[in-house]
């Protein structure tokens, strides 16, 4: 029996595109429609029809009807979509909508055919459907942030209590941004030295995610590896600036910043240098006043770049605060409006508890930045007479002298 002749007709070639176009559009989950501004005709195909559950007899969906299809939060993408589309440029957007009870991501390539003038006389465009898509991409968004955030926890515990070092306490508090995929590079240290001195630092990678996430375990653990040879905070710097300078040559863009202090309880002195880093905030006296910062480039940036240090005092009574910078830059303010109210934060938690200061300032310092991580490290030099307790009043004294 011999196979069919396909019936060689216009009309049956018409009949057989129209399937193949329908096969692929189902295919594809994406179905074409045009408006006709002119004689306001709106055409939509088959598949748009079924992306949006509705029955074709009932016609494309009204502009109210679309409106309350559309979901509220995607409202500022919409208007940016309309004014790109009124500056005659293509318009590609993906939005929400609910539709059966449920969401769905649609994507939306559109343009127009315009009069001499720029006025659009005909819209056209498609439609697809990008639920599963996106579905995937935000649950390999959330497996990525969940490695990336145990990660994070594994090389940088946070403390709860404070942490008593040789003549000092420092009390560490680590805000990350509220945006749930912004994991980043933010660290501290707080140790002390061989030599009876204490080394404390904080520093930031850019960027966020596991990459960042990776270099700032590689720079922390370094730093504390380096101070088996030296605790100076310039030379220190030094060396971690050729590490990041190393890490940046197997992979692009790699840069840091960071700030690292030594506090010499004998001498009640603080000596410390910076790499492209906001610079510490000293209260002393009941006042607070940002230190100033000796040079000293980002890490990663120059190679073989010297950073010379600076002295301060650091008494009994004051007050020291390391910090990266998503404590003080926020989108729409500038860097000094940030400054300054952190600086009255620290003067407010002095005041109200100069006893206790670091549990009121960390406990003050709680609002997270959206847009970046945050690490705060705050400590001050501890009386002559709490340097060395009796065995007795060593528990009494940790949870009353914070």
């Amino acid at each position: 029996m011999s196979a069919p002749v396909p019936d060689p007709s216009p009309a049956a070639a018409r009949v057989r595109v129209e399937e193949r176009l329908a096969g692929m559009e189902e295919l594809g989950k994406l179905g074409w429609g045009e408006w006709d501004l002119v004689s306001g005709e709106i055409y939509w195909s088959p598949q748009i029809y079924r992306i949006y559950e509705r029955d074709p007899a009932l016609g494309p969906l009204s502009q109210q009807e679309a409106e309350e299809a559309a979901v509220p939060d995607d409202q500022p993408l919409r208007l940016a979509a309309l004014e790109a589309f009124r500056r005659a440029e293509r318009v590609d957007l993906i939005s929400r909508v609910r539709i059966g009870g449920r969401v769905k991501h649609l994507r939306t390539v559109a343009d127009a055919v315009r009069d001499a003038g720029g006025r659009p006389l005909r819209v056209y465009g498609i439609v697809q459907d990008v639920t599963d898509q996106q579905t995937r991409a935000e649950r390999l968004a959330a497996a990525e942030h969940d490695l990336t955030a145990r990660l994070q926890r594994i090389i940088l515990p946070i403390p709860e209590e404070p942490i008593e070092l040789p003549g000092l306490k420092a009390a560490v508090r680590y805000l990350p941004a509220t945006e749930e995929t912004m994991v980043g590079g933010d660290w501290y240290h707080a140790a002390a030295v061989r030599d009876g001195s204490v080394l404390l630092a904080v520093g930031d990678v850019a960027g966020h995610g596991t990459p960042a996430a990776t270099t700032m375990a590689q720079l922390r653990h370094a730093l504390r590896a380096l101070t088996v040879i030296t605790s100076d905070p310039g030379a220190l710097l030094g060396h971690l600036n050729q590490l990041t300078c190393e890490l940046g040559a197997q992979t692009p863009e790699v840069a840091a910043t960071a700030v690292i202090a030594r506090y010499d309880p004998a001498r009640h002195e603080l000596v410390w240098a910076q790499a492209g880093h906001p610079p510490p905030l000293l209260n002393s006296g009941g006042r607070t006043r940002p230190l100033i910062r000796p040079p000293g480039p980002m890490l990663g940036v120059v190679d073989g770049a010297v950073y010379p240090e600076a002295v301060t005092g650091f008494l009994p009574g004051d007050v020291l605060l390391l910090y990266t910078d998503g404590l003080v830059e926020h989108r729409g303010q500038s860097l000094d409006t940030g400054t300054d109210a952190v600086m009255a934060t620290v003067d407010e938690a002095v005041r109200a508890s100069p006893a206790r200061p670091l549990a009121e300032l960390v406990a003050r310092l709680r609002r997270a930045n959206p847009d970046d991580d945050t690490c705060v490290l705050a400590a001050r030099p501890l009386p002559r007479r709490a340097r060395r307790p009796c065995p007795d009043r060593i528990t009494e004294l940790a949870k009353s002298d914070v």
